[in-house]
């Protein structure tokens, strides 16, 4: 593919008019549920609900046939009754609909004839030339587009996160986490049973959407195992692909089967795929955007020698411990570091890695001055933060000073803006990854501002280095492979 123009995802992502099929006046069904999370989006084309009776639905004219419609809209979104679905898409395919969004489930996911109504299903698309996501899917978001099909309301902001999912639930369901990242997709799909456009057809056009910087993959069971691994291969040279496959136990593979009509194989089979292609694995949904953070956010950097700065020496050493554990080295800091260091520490501070300050009131020598020595150190390749944001003494320190409530909530917000953006410039500037890890609720003042700043923060240092570790796999695996495509 040359251009994402060409990809047959182009016009479902990027539709400029819908025709809804399975919305009513009724609210609480699935069809009118949906069409109130396209509409509540933004999405700025024309949407033409169609319906056999109702002459408005949702506040909008509704359409008895397509015929009626005023234009040959760019895609189909079906929420219908299973048995009517084949009709229905001939009916499209006769009007010059050239794309369509199935949803409706009791396809091959169940049997029987469920896999006679997915061949016919096929058999019309083929006619036709429609190409299909589905059935039994949710579809697709493009928060740039604002386009959502799932039931769940977008929230957030738009991001750079493209997900490819076999679970449509969790394309909705991780809007509201994502957020509280300070992530969000750049475009999700839901691809259900891949009667036709499937994992692989996925990420090619990922791979070619300039809002997307780090694919993300829930996988169930590989239709085209050659296939993917050569598309893969190439899209890892220039972009990371992390993926978190579910089918390798027997338990996974049974839940998968059943929920997609998936057919999995053995955990080892997958590793080895996901090694050759140069995927990064990873083992819960939550391990799986915790590395899309790094990757998408940081620079990509060879290398895992971790430099840890802490205010107390628990955190880090639980963070010298997982990085030990994960693969990392602690190398030690040369004299010139430690040196430039010596202003800045107090007498009770250790100069080893982990850098314990054991305790310091200069704010600006914790988020600046230290962090900016650190990160000119030869070794190091990545800057592993513990973050302490001691609110109330904070507070308590400017009240006694004499300020007001407003100003003290004023100084606060610029004291964390001003650390975050230091944070991310020394990143910027020196192109070493500052990762932080932190035991704060993510709504600290602290916390929030490094998080909108783009500075990842964990809930945890094993999460940190995981995510430490993802980078620096990615870049071991496929950094030589993208020169050499460039060559």
């Amino acid at each position: 593919m040359n251009r994402i123009e060409e990809s047959p995802l182009y016009r479902i992502a990027n539709a400029r008019s819908i025709a809804y099929y399975g919305a009513s006046n009724r609210s609480e069904t699935m069809g009118s549920i949906i069409l109130t999370s396209v509409l509540e989006a933004g999405f700025k084309g024309s949407v033409y609900p169609v319906h056999p009776k109702e002459k408005e639905v949702k506040g909008i004219r509704s359409y008895a046939d397509l015929s009626e419609i005023p234009e040959t809209p760019d895609l189909a979104i079906m929420v219908l009754p299973t048995t009517v679905v084949c009709q229905v898409l001939e009916e499209c395919g006769k009007s010059g609909i050239k794309r369509a969004i199935v949803v409706s489930g009791g396809f091959k996911e169940v049997g029987g004839q469920g896999i006679e109504l997915e061949q016919q299903l096929l058999g019309i698309s083929k006619q036709y030339g429609i190409r299909i996501i589905g059935p039994n899917c949710l579809g697709i978001v493009n928060t740039h587009h604002r386009l959502n099909s799932t039931p769940l309301s977008m929230e957030g902001e738009p991001g750079y996160v493209g997900l490819v999912s076999q679970s449509g639930s969790f394309v909705a369901q991780m809007f509201n986490y994502l957020s509280s990242l300070g992530l969000g997709y750049s475009t999700a799909i839901s691809v259900g049973n891949e009667a036709d456009l499937d994992l692989v057809d996925c990420i090619e056009y990922l791979a070619e959407c300039p809002r997307t910087k780090v694919i993300a993959l829930y996988i169930e069971g590989i239709k085209r195992g050659r296939a993917f691994i050569e598309a893969a291969k190439r899209i890892t040279a220039k972009k990371p692909i992390i993926a978190f496959y579910v089918g390798g136990s027997e338990a996974g593979r049974k839940a998968a089967f059943s929920h997609t009509g998936s057919l999995s194989g053995p955990d080892q089979l997958y590793d080895s795929a996901f090694k050759q292609a140069g995927v990064i694995r990873v083992h819960s949904l939550v391990e799986l955007f915790d590395c899309c953070w790094t990757l998408g956010s940081l620079p990509k950097r060879k290398g895992r020698n971790v430099v840890i700065q802490t205010h107390s020496g628990g955190p880090g050493a639980s963070a010298a411990d997982a990085c030990s554990r994960s693969g990392l080295s602690l190398p030690s800091l040369s004299e010139k570091t430690r040196k430039a260091l010596k202003p800045y520490l107090p007498h009770t501070a250790s100069s080893a890695n982990p850098v314990d300050l054991t305790f310091t009131q200069e704010q600006n020598s914790f988020f600046i001055d230290i962090p900016g020595v650190l990160l000119k150190e030869e070794s190091l390749d990545y800057l592993l933060i513990y973050i302490l944001a001691p609110v109330f003494s904070i507070r308590e320190r400017m009240m006694k000073a004499g300020k007001s409530e407003e100003e003290v909530e004023e100084m606060l917000g610029g004291m964390a803006g001003f650390a975050a953006e230091n944070f991310r410039n020394l990143t910027e500037s020196t192109g070493k990854p500052v990762v932080c890890f932190t035991y704060h609720d993510p709504h600290n003042f602290l916390i929030r501002a490094m998080i909108d700043n783009g500075v990842p923060v964990f809930q945890d240092p094993a999460r940190a280095v995981r995510a430490i570790k993802a980078n620096a796999d990615y870049c071991d695996m496929n950094l030589d492979k993208g020169e050499k495509s460039h060559e």
